[in-house]
């Protein structure tokens, strides 16, 4: 495949920054530094985030690809920047769960690290200005956010992604404890997009469950920029 070349800003959201390129079907999607939590309430940097997110993401997309799992990865043009297949982004996160954690812990009442008896996955309107609550199938289908074909795919794609990523993990000392994906429509298909990171995902030490991914930056545990280091480690080498 020819370089393709970055053109305009198309998107900028907290964590990346969308670029189009010279070839419609293909985006660049850049990685920044920064940190938020709370719905943007709280900001930080991280350093060198966007570099270790991207190749923690590369290698992530790598290894689901290999299981059948379609995503928008096509290449790392630098440290910083994903070559990706344009996708229409379905407004509809995906949350998978097997530890409370977070705001379900809060939400269910028990002890944070209570393992669940079977994963859940969990659906969330992407919306900002909302503070993306949680929707259930019926709200999805009243916003047309998605066809009731293209949740069910969504939804059963979050639990094979859920299955390869926690058997990844384990040979890996990491605990997945819960994971956001994001999907878009890519020629009429539903595909995975976004990234696969510490920021989108909880991570905890197999034997010591020390977290190690954004909570640290959340909680004000310090050590966070080691933490993302760690995790880049153990998953990519």
């Amino acid at each position: 495949m020819s370089p393709v070349k970055r053109l305009e800003k198309l998107y900028e959201g907290k964590a990346k920054i969308i670029y189009a390129t010279d070839d419609p079907d293909l985006v660049i999607q850049y990685f920044k530094d920064d940190a938020t939590a709370f719905d943007g309430k709280k900001k930080g940097a991280i350093t060198d985030k966007g570099v270790l997110n991207n190749r923690i993401s590369e290698h992530l997309f790598g290894v689901l690809a290999e299981a059948g799992i379609e995503n928008q990865f096509v290449s790392c043009p630098s440290e910083r920047e994903m070559l990706c297949k344009r996708l229409e982004i379905i407004q509809v996160e995906m949350i998978g769960r097997n530890i409370a954690a977070g705001s379900l812990a809060k939400r269910i009442g028990v002890p944070e690290g209570t393992v669940l008896r079977v994963p859940i996955v969990e659906t969330y309107y992407k919306s900002d200005e909302l503070g993306d609550p949680m929707l259930c199938d019926e709200h999805i289908f009243m916003l047309e956010l998605a066809t009731p074909e293209q949740l069910e795919t969504m939804r059963e794609t979050t639990r094979k992604i859920n299955q390869v990523l926690t058997d990844y993990m384990v040979g890996r000392d990491i605990r997945l404890v819960d994971f956001k994906v994001e999907f878009g429509l890519h020629k009429g298909r539903v595909m995975l997009g976004d990234e696969i990171s510490p920021d989108t995902c909880r991570l905890w030490d197999q034997d010591t469950n020390e977290k190690l991914d954004k909570d640290r930056f959340r909680r004000d545990l310090g050590s966070v920029e080691e933490a993302y280091q760690e995790v880049a480690r153990r998953i990519c080498g």
